[in-house]
């Protein structure tokens, strides 16, 4: 854990602040401290506590955890790393079935950021990835997914309970 960098912490609420389009007084009224407190913050005179930083953060309506980064209480760390973390430590489950729960997630990852990335109502899958080929059988509504044993071999999901 790095320390505090109480002056980059200071400039980083400042600028959320001011992208938020408040005042110093709106931000310490909704967060619960001082004026004067809250300037000296931004100004880097003093080193807020992680209880002042999360009421910033509440005030600002940002993550307490990115100003806990910035400050140096809290690493950076990617985003899912902590359900990957928590996969391959789990030991009620065999390697194979850690890889692909950890495939699982990255893919569902992958969809979404790329969804969030496409324009409404443009097609972003390519054929294999979830969509189906020309010529094959999408379900009925109702229908359903494939039952064990039918769909795409190579793509089954290995039985929790058959592998212990």
């Amino acid at each position: 854990m790095s320390p505090v960098n109480v002056s980059s912490i200071g400039s980083f609420i400042r600028e959320q602040r001011e992208q938020a389009r408040i005042s110093v007084r709106q931000l310490s009224q909704a967060a619960g401290v001082s004026s004067p407190y809250l300037s000296q913050i931004e100004r880097g005179l003093r080193k807020p506590s992680a209880d002042i930083l999360q009421q910033i953060a509440k005030g600002l309506r940002i993550s307490a955890e990115v100003l806990y980064v910035q400050a140096g209480i809290l690493e950076d760390r990617p985003a899912g790393a902590g359900i990957r973390d928590a996969v391959l430590a789990d030991p009620e489950l065999t390697e194979r079935q850690k890889q692909v729960l950890i495939e699982l997630y990255e893919s569902f990852r992958k969809e979404s950021a790329t969804a969030a990335e496409t324009p409404a109502g443009q097609v972003t899958a390519a054929a294999g990835e979830g969509n189906p080929v020309a010529g094959e059988r999408t379900p009925a509504a109702g229908e359903g997914p494939p039952a064990a044993g039918e769909g795409e071999p190579g793509h089954m999901v290995p039985s929790p309970a058959g592998n212990r």
